[in-house]
């Protein structure tokens, strides 16, 4: 017998009172074939269809919705899940087992694993930030203002504009200024909140209340792939996006967001990159990569990478930019990879043990790019941001055209 479930509407969620779990409202309505178990807290039990306490330690289908709000079994294996609404009708099939029979696109069981979704996004920032000494000497270089937002807010944002719902930023000694800006500052808001200052106000918790961030510690600078192998417990089992917050982009739609839609349709590793022509290219990791037919010159299937080479031995024009989704299988790499010069664990050295592995794509984004870990990029961006302001644009435009050179 069919039971009848809804597709979850993440903003749209309440409790269930049959198994106090969550349930939707105003989504659409499937008819799937299905089984539900008896879970360790209150669910429907597939002997008297009621709600009840049982025993039983696997998770129940009604724990969630079939959106990606998901939970893991005690083993840290994914289950498909919905929410149950009040016409509950329980098939005479085998206990804790289900079947998906309908032509929409759904995920089953067995594809789970290969219909993947990104959540996380990680934030390497332990650098020393010696390109701005002094200024970087007692506070962090991702703590920089682009006019009055830190260069580290620009990416946390794109992030969050692209659907990740947690934040994990790679920190070391002397970083705590980040951990302090993304928390609740009780004494400012109440300062605000007595002067009447409501704009401000709002402006502070804004960041606050953004998202979920945890924070790992790297003893020590032993490099970008290093900074990534940290959050291996925090990430688990699960693909994540990585974001070097010196390349802030201005884009439309965020450039994490194009290369979710890539990794959507693909599921696997996924970079940004851009074309750099002339000798600028050797500042930049290089991809050795074929074109896939029908993208128009956006698309490319990587072959292989190479960091930093002579302008004369570049393999292509496609320079590596700050933006990547990586299956965990990264994880694995690094930690095959030997460290190179320093004790460092780079991250290209892992991406080319990833290669051997799985197939990786590159994907030319749309959108503004600067280099504010570079002083004159800083400045620029600095200026650009200033320009499009609507408080400050039109003053500051004025101000630069008395400005004799």
């Amino acid at each position: 017998m069919p039971l009848k479930l809804v597709e979850c509407s993440p903003l749209a969620q309440t409790t269930s009172p049959y198994c106090g779990n969550t349930e939707c409202e105003d989504c659409e309505v499937k008819t799937i074939p299905i089984v539900v178990s008896a879970p360790n807290h209150g669910c429907y039990s597939k002997q008297n269809k009621n709600p009840e306490q049982s025993d039983d330690a696997k998770i129940s289908v009604a724990d969630v919705c079939i959106c990606d709000h998901r939970p893991y079994s005690p083993l840290n294996r994914p289950i498909i899940s919905f929410c149950v609404p009040h016409e509950l009708t329980v098939t005479d099939s085998d206990y804790n087992e289900f079947e998906m029979n309908f032509n929409q696109e759904r995920r089953t069981e067995s594809d789970r694993r290969k219909v993947r979704r990104v959540r996380k996004a990680i934030f390497p920032a332990a650098g020393l930030g010696t390109r701005f000494l002094p200024a970087t000497k007692a506070q962090p270089k991702e703590m920089l203002p682009l006019v009055d937002k830190p260069i580290i807010q620009y990416g946390v944002e794109e992030a969050l504009a692209a659907g990740c719902d947690q934040i994990i930023i790679i920190t070391g000694r002397g970083k705590s200024a980040i951990e302090d800006h993304f928390d609740v500052s009780y004494e400012l808001e109440k300062m605000l909140e007595e002067k009447g200052k409501y704009d401000l106000l709002k402006i502070v918790r804004q960041i606050s209340d953004m998202i979920f961030v945890a924070y790992v510690r790297q003893k020590e600078a032993l490099g970008l792939g290093h900074a990534v192998l940290t959050a291996r417990e925090l990430i688990g089992d699960e693909p994540f996006a990585t974001l070097l917050a010196d390349d802030v982009i201005d884009a439309k739609v965020p450039v994490l967001k194009q290369l979710m839609n890539v990794f959507d349709e693909k599921q696997c590793s996924v970079i940004a990159t851009q074309v750099v022509e002339g000798p600028a290219i050797s500042s930049y990791g290089v991809l050795k990569a074929k074109e896939v037919a029908g993208s128009a010159g956006k698309l490319f299937e990587v072959i292989d990478l190479v960091e930093k080479p002579k302008q004369a031995e570049a393999p292509s024009n496609l320079a590596v930019i700050g933006r990547y989704i990586l299956t965990p299988t990264i994880f694995e790499t690094l930690s095959d990879i030997k460290p190179g010069a320093g004790g460092e664990l780079q991250l290209t050295d892992g991406l080319r043990g990833l290669l051997q592995r799985e197939k990786m794509y590159a994907y030319v984004y749309e959108g503004r790019r600067h280099d504010t870990g570079d002083k004159l990029g800083f400045l620029k961006a600095t200026v650009e941001f200033a320009l499009k302001r609507e408080d400050l644009g039109a003053e500051f435009r004025e101000y630069l055209r008395t400005l004799k050179f």
